[in-house]
């Protein structure tokens, strides 16, 4: 049976834009409610905040990066694994990836973050993009070529450093990596397949 193909992806990148726009110009307390909150979702339930947390953006920046990111890699992702397994797999990532940042911050002590962005779930696409087009190329500023899995590998380990270093800002890089590990799984055990394998095949 041919895959349903309808779009999810710009109608996220819709919802994203759309909700942008009416926390910068029309009801900024709109981030209280979207934005993630430890102390928030725990002590007061707002647990659509582990939803809502992937919809709403620091800056024009951090939205205009994850949305081409969103836009470049998941209009080729939803095209093989059609609109709803996409959609659920975004979504699902972006849950899974907040959720587990949550726990992380409420059990350390972080009561008082605020995790926004739709990073954690385009993380999660940019694997299964390199895993399901192992042998793409991506040119980085639109100069360096770098093989789509080569990509990965090294955003995982920027991830990985930025979150150890003293200095690593503010950026929720736990989220991404959560969004990485997270991707993984769904691809190993609802699609049947192993990024690592397809990874190494692609090199023979």
């Amino acid at each position: 049976m041919p895959l349903k193909y309808y779009n999810a992806t710009l109608g996220l990148i819709a919802v994203n834009v759309a909700v942008f726009f009416i926390g910068s110009y029309i009801a900024p307390t709109i981030y209280n409610y979207m934005a993630m909150n430890p102390a928030l979702v725990i002590v007061r339930n707002w647990w659509w905040q582990i939803f809502s947390y992937m919809f709403v953006h620091s800056g024009i920046w951090h939205l205009l990066f994850n949305m081409l990111g969103l836009f470049f890699f998941g209009i080729q992702l939803e095209r093989r694994v059609g609109s709803s397994e996409f959609l659920l797999f975004y979504l699902l990532s972006g849950v899974l990836a907040g959720a587990f940042s949550l726990l992380v911050y409420w059990l350390t002590g972080a009561y008082y973050v605020w995790l926004v962005g739709a990073s954690g779930a385009v993380f999660a696409v940019l694997l299964a993009y390199a895993t399901y087009y192992p042998r793409s190329t991506i040119l980085i500023f639109g100069i360096i070529p770098v093989k789509a899995p080569v990509l990965i590998v090294g955003y995982a380990a920027i991830e990985i450093f930025r979150m150890i270093s003293p200095n690593g800002g503010n950026v929720a890089h736990l989220t991404h990596l959560a969004g990485f590990g997270f991707a993984y799984l769904y691809l190993l055990i609802r699609l049947r397949i192993n990024p690592v394998r397809e990874f190494l095949d692609s090199r023979r």
